[in-house]
This record gives structure tokens, sequence and C-alpha cells, in this order.
């Protein structure tokens, strides 16, 4: 049986979406959308406390500017807490975050509570 170009060629394109190459998956972003720049940035699973490491450090600079986006490591989906410090020394939190990986999240200066310095 003889299969046309067309065909080969339609065959082809299917295959390669199907189970071609792997996409690179897209990081999960945090989006600062508060007024000051971030220089601390902790995840906990909601209501634990147990918050990781600080993800300012995965920027060229270390911290994250107002309405800059900062790529994520090691975040699952789920709903967290975050820990969010300034330069000043003032730090925040932001309770029930919901973090699905792959996207963006962001944090507004609504969102954040029990400031202190």
């Amino acid at each position: 049986m003889r299969i046309n170009g067309f065909a080969a060629v339609a065959l082809a394109a299917f295959a390669l979406a199907a189970g071609g190459p792997a996409r690179a998956e897209k990081p999960t972003r945090f989006w600062n959308l508060t007024s000051k720049t971030v220089s601390d940035l902790r995840l906990a699973p909601a209501g634990t406390g147990k918050f990781g490491e600080n993800q300012c450090l995965n920027d060229k600079d270390k911290e994250v500017d107002h309405d800059e986006r900062l790529n994520l490591a090691g975040v699952a989906t789920g709903t967290y807490d975050a820990k969010v410090g300034y330069e000043d020394g003032r730090v925040c939190l932001a309770k029930n975050i919901a973090i699905e990986a792959g996207q963006i999240f962001s944090i507004e200066d609504k969102d954040l509570i029990d400031c202190n310095k």
C-alpha cells in the first residue's frame, strides 16, 4: 500500500505532536505586585509553618523588583503560605495562596498580613 506525500506529512506531524520530543515544562513563577522589592520569599504548605529556602536566591540579583517575575524551584501544585521579606527588614505573611505548577501566581500589598520589622 502506498501513502501519498500529504498523508505521510500528516502522519509525521501527528507522531511528533503525540509522542515526539518532550516539551520543556514551564517554570512556576512568582509575580511581585507588592509596592516594594522583595529580598526574601519563602513558601510553606498552608498552615504548617515549615518555610523552605529563600526563592529570591534563584534570581540573578537575588531580589524581585515590583512587577518582576521570579522562576521558582521545587514548588509543586498546592496551597501555600508565603513569608515575604523586604530590604528594610520588614517581613509579612500571605496565607492560602493557590499555586499551580508551571503557572504564574502573584502577591499584592492587600494579600500581606502580620507584618513586622
